[in-house]
């Protein structure tokens, strides 16, 4: 007994001296704090990640790691260490992974100094650099936090001064820490047309990993962002959140990790798989930024946390407006000629859209692009589709009222195709094996500058011939297949992270000389949603199915992590059996585009398209800029509920969706969000086919916002595919 209580009065001994000598670093927003505390031997721990403390004097209370007494007295730190590299008394997975010139592996960082910089009013960055003390090597962190939207953004530079390369193996962007009774985790899953498919599970001892290994076109399968609950499922409305993604156009990775205590440590950054980095000495390797949000009501609230920080600095023209649009694929696919073009310039004015999109299939001579077989890689127009080339498209365009674009796809190549045949060695291909070709293509070797500026010709020539172009569509059909790169040679392991450097470099350049040009992000549908690529691009394409039904629930899930004006969807012809207006009304609450000839629909319809695209204009602001609510979920019922609240909550917009009803439901009213309870607002059905009168019981009367946000409206019905598009209107 005696001797325990030595070493109890030891270790308190110890952890006030340690507490004394500490430097504390602490990381804002308005609603959430990151604490960090060095220990006496100057390595840096995690002290906190919750909701924000009001007082100072609680800070400098926070232990900095948890002590463990050894039974010679000293204390030994297990902590939550910010930075963990392998090799040290850490059990658990690394944030940090290096192999030194004398083949050591094990590395130990300590804190070196640390600054603040206010970026704005609102955004402050934390720079703290810690460094080995055995060898010379460095690393410095980055946070970056966003006090108004709740956001906080990391990233670390790491470098070295050893007299040769080093080789790093693990490479985080982030590390953090919880601990909480239970974790459950929401990833999001697919394939091409079923994108972002939600799945949960509870998170128990050991690692539970999502990677991507396909290169470009990443994202097909895995989704580079997740949702945390901590101590419970995720909800909509209540409880406590992390919302996180990664801003990385590539191969990434998440790591969860639940240890022997059940404490959580969640590892963001690339996917080290296949990339052992060389990094020569005074070399900067910078990870890409990780993005997460804490919120304490619910993933809703986490949601419009991340859709207004996007909107405010992070997504190109984030506060811009969008460009409705006519795109002739889905009506023409291949085959189309100037005549064809030019009558669906004309359905775009008549429609009431801003811009006709030409689709794939207007390139490609030697090797014309009928199919996608050939002619991939050959960016002159075919002559024999279009004698008078893009200028006379665009002159046309200009003719019947509308703004132009483009579909491009200059980061792959068909092998029928003359670039391939002149240029075999700047495709991502296997010199020794025989090929395997996904969509009949290769992906060309963004990791060698030359195709680099192949590839900002291809666009730079078509932007400067052609300066009235309005947009691109920016398309990545294939992941990388046939793994070599004949530019690196023996450097095969620095593949899939230079890829993506080369790509970003290639949109440096052209956004930053054609700064005015929209751009969708399309990848084979939502292969490419990444927050590093929206820098660059003012929307995504969340998929090519555009199914009504299947789109409620894509749209519902890329709506968690991206704000709705970054959201691409358009009205088509996939399940007819589906109304005209159940199809514009899903495509309504996104950024609204057409894929459908008017020719298809009847007077009525075509009647009802036109009022339809006049509704979304009037009412652009609320849907692009306002705040987003999901009111009831596709996944609980078979109905959903959304809404757009203007910013100063004078006008909003609900849609009520019915999607296959069984006999005789209970159908519950919609109770809304984010209106003023003050104010009294006007209820009006909007978009409804011609001769047609609402059967909205509540429909033109007035209500104030706490009477609809806990009454509610009375907006489902027991009609399949059935749907409301409701206006509010302050009075």
């Amino acid at each position: 007994m005696k001797n325990i209580s030595i070493l109890f009065l030891l270790f308190i001994a110890s952890w006030l001296n340690m507490n004394a000598q500490q430097t504390v670093i602490r990381i804002s927003t308005d609603e959430t704090d990151l604490i960090l505390k060095t220990a006496p031997n100057n390595r840096l721990y995690q002290a906190y990640l919750g909701e924000k403390l009001l007082n100072e004097s609680d800070v400098q209370l926070l232990p900095h790691y948890i002590a463990h007494p050894a039974s010679d007295g000293s204390v030994t730190p297990r902590g939550w260490e910010v930075y963990p590299a392998s090799g040290a008394e850490d059990f658990f997975e690394p944030a940090f992974a290096v192999q030194h010139n004398d083949g050591n592996m094990t590395s130990i960082l300590y804190y070196k100094s640390h600054e603040v910089k206010n970026i704005d009013g609102n955004a402050k960055e934390t720079i703290i650099r810690m460094a080995d003390n055995v060898y010379p090597v460095e690393v410095t962190i980055h946070y970056m936090s966003f006090a108004k939207e709740n956001v906080i953004k990391s990233w670390t530079e790491i470098k070295h001064n050893e007299k040769k390369p080093v080789k790093i193996s693990q490479y985080a962007s982030a590390m953090l820490y919880f601990e909480s009774p239970q974790y459950y985790l929401n990833e999001y899953s697919g394939d091409w047309a079923k994108e972002a498919q939600l799945s949960t599970q509870e998170l128990r001892f050991g690692k539970k990993t999502i990677d991507t290994k396909l290169g470009s076109r990443a994202a097909m399968h895995a989704y580079p962002f997740f949702q945390l609950g901590l101590g419970q499922e995720v909800q909509e409305n209540q409880g406590k959140v992390l919302a996180g993604t990664i801003g990385w156009t590539g191969n990434f990775r998440f790591t969860f990790e639940v240890d022997n205590v059940n404490n959580l440590r969640v590892i963001s950054g690339i996917n080290p798989y296949a990339s052992t980095y060389e990094l020569k000495p005074n070399e900067v390797f910078k990870t890409p930024e990780f993005i997460y949000t804490l919120s304490y009501n619910g993933v809703g609230k986490a949601s419009r946390n991340l859709h207004q920080w996007a909107m405010n600095y992070q997504l190109k023209d984030g506060k811009g407006d969008r460009l409705t649009l006519l795109n002739n694929w889905e009506s023409t696919a291949f085959n189309f000629d100037e005549k064809i073009l030019g009558e669906l310039m004309y359905e775009a004015k008549e429609l009431g859209v801003e811009m006709f999109l030409l689709d794939d299939g207007w390139f490609g001579n030697k090797y014309p692009r009928a199919n996608d077989q050939a002619g991939l890689g050959d960016w002159e127009v075919m002559h024999s589709k279009l004698p008078n080339g893009i200028p006379g498209l665009v002159k046309a365009a200009k003719n019947a009222g509308v703004k132009f674009g483009l579909w491009v796809e200059p980061e792959m190549v068909n092998p029928k195709s003359e670039l391939f045949e002149k240029h075999p060695e700047w495709a991502i291909h296997l010199p020794n094996r025989e090929l395997y070709y996904y969509r009949n293509q290769l992906v060309l070797d963004l990791s060698n500058p030359q195709v680099q500026d192949y590839a900002f010709g291809v666009v730079d020539k078509i932007l400067k011939e052609n300066p009235d172009i309005a947009y691109l569509k920016w398309d990545c059909n294939s992941p990388i297949t046939n793994i070599y790169s004949p530019y690196l040679k023996e450097k095969q392991n620095h593949l899939y992270i230079n890829h993506v450097r080369g790509l970003y470099n290639i949109l440096e350049r052209v956004t930053n000389k054609y700064p005015h040009v929209e751009m969708m992000m399309c990848s084979g549908g939502g292969g490419r949603c990444d927050y590093e690529g929206l820098k660059y691009f003012s929307e995504f394409w969340c998929s090519d199915n555009t199914d009504p039904v299947d789109r409620l629930y894509i749209q519902w899930n890329f709506s968690q992590f991206f704000p709705i004006k970054s959201m691409a969807a358009h009205v088509t012809s996939w399940n007819k059996s589906a109304s005209i207006k159940f199809r514009t009304d899903v495509a309504m609450m996104c950024k609204l585009g057409f894929d459908i000839s008017l020719k298809e629909l009847s007077d009525d319809e075509r009647e009802f398209c036109k009022q339809a695209v006049k509704n979304y204009n009037s009412l652009k602001d609320v849907i692009l800029n306002g705040n987003f609510y999901r009111l009831v979920s596709p996944y609980e019922s078979e109905h959903t509920s959304v809404m757009h609240v203007s910013q100063n909550k004078n006008k909003a917009v609900v849609y009520a969706y019915d999607i296959f009803p069984l006999f005789g439901d209970k159908r519950y009213p919609i109770k809304l969000q984010g209106l003023d309870p003050t104010k009294k607002y006007k209820v009006e059905e909007i978009n409804l086919m011609p001769g047609a009168s609402s059967r909205l019981s509540e429909n033109g009367n007035i209500y104030t916002g706490d009477y609809l946000m806990k009454i509610g409206l009375d907006a489902f019905t027991s009609s399949r595919m059935n749907s409301k598009v409701i206006e509010l209107t302050a009075q």
